[in-house]
């Protein structure tokens, strides 16, 4: 994409960044630079979206790639961008803007972000590998309750990263009841993404062809038997979540474990394993999260597919050797 390019303001910077930027540039730059500094940036609806900078701007050029016509443009601290159509749920656009403070100091910014989609569908995570066993990969299944699109949805695995997305999904249309597994690894150039709606497109390992498949790219773990997981919207809402804990302990082994544990319960992603109502400053334990003591490549986590959903552990079992089903419903049988 072309750069734009201004040289009448003697502190130029370019930053580039994802949509969801953190507060650590503002940190970065130090509090007393004088430029402004780019917050984060958000669409709010299928026709505007929002960037948000330290200090009033006004836009000295704005593109997007590929291309969206803009049809207004409101400056300020909030920059807010009116588009002359409606964008599609949940497209990969890149922008480029290049804004100008009240001193001449100007920031240029290229950030990807994905359009708005305010049709992601309920779902529940139905069944979860977490040991690797080439050619058999860590998954994550979940079923959707409802029709949708997966458009910008967004997974999160706590041993990966508290504040970054392990995944973020393409738009996909989905029906109600659709299994779909999202294998954590992607061996081979034949795993394909089932976005369409042929769900035998790809051939890979343990690809289900009355299953929707989508492949992470890359060969690196990112699921273990202590860790957390959570499906989130564009909004910051968990929409389903698993806590996992391998040890059976009243404390968590690591900070990291007890801040996404302390997340989940205070975003009503995780309850006690009691039956209990929690109170505002309660906070998961490992003995509060499903056991994956004796998981293994054909030993997964299973939700029971019985009862009624709950985030909770009493939910969730581990099935019997090669019991594993990704793609199709749960093996009831239990290891013991």
């Amino acid at each position: 994409m072309k750069k734009m390019i201004r040289f009448f303001c003697w502190l130029p910077i370019l930053i580039l960044a994802a949509c969801s930027t953190e507060t650590g540039l503002q940190q970065l730059l130090g509090t007393g630079a004088e430029a402004p500094v780019f917050m984060d940036c958000r669409p709010v609806s299928s026709t505007e979206m929002v960037f948000n900078f330290s200090t009033p701007v006004r836009v000295a050029s704005l593109a997007f790639d590929p291309v969206v016509e803009i049809k207004a443009v409101e400056e300020g601290n909030e920059v807010r961008v009116i588009f002359a159509e409606t964008l599609k749920e949940g497209v990969k656009i890149t922008a480029d803007i290049l804004v100008e403070d009240t001193k001449r100091n100007t920031l240029n910014v290229i950030v990807p972000f994905r359009t708005r989609n305010d049709r992601m569908p309920a779902l529940v995570i139905n069944e979860l590998r977490t040991e690797y066993s080439k050619p058999r990969v860590e998954f994550v299944e979940f079923i959707t309750l409802e029709a949708g699109n997966l458009g910008a949805m967004r997974l999160f695995i706590a041993g990966h990263s508290l504040t970054k997305p392990a995944y973020e999904f393409p738009p996909v249309e989905v029906k109600a009841g659709e299994y779909i597994v999202l294998h954590l690894r992607k061996l081979d150039e034949e795993s394909v993404d089932e976005t369409g709606q042929n769900l035998a497109l790809s051939p890979g390992n343990e690809a289900h062809a009355d299953a929707r498949d989508l492949w992470l790219p890359g060969t690196t773990k990112m699921l273990r038997k202590t860790d957390a997981l959570w499906f989130m919207d564009q909004d910051g809402r968990i929409i389903d979540a698993v806590l996992l804990s391998e040890h059976r302990e009243t404390n968590w082994r690591n900070d990291n474990m007890a801040q996404a544990a302390a997340f989940l319960s205070k975003n009503n992603g995780w309850l006690p394993a009691d039956g209990t109502t929690p109170n505002k400053d309660w906070s998961p334990s490992p003995l509060d999260a499903v056991s994956t003591a004796g998981t293994t490549a054909t030993r997964t986590i299973n939700r029971s597919e019985s009862i009624a959903p709950e985030r909770r552990a009493g939910n969730w079992y581990i099935t019997v050797t090669s019991g594993a089903s990704p793609g199709k419903q749960n093996n009831p049988k239990r290891h013991i």
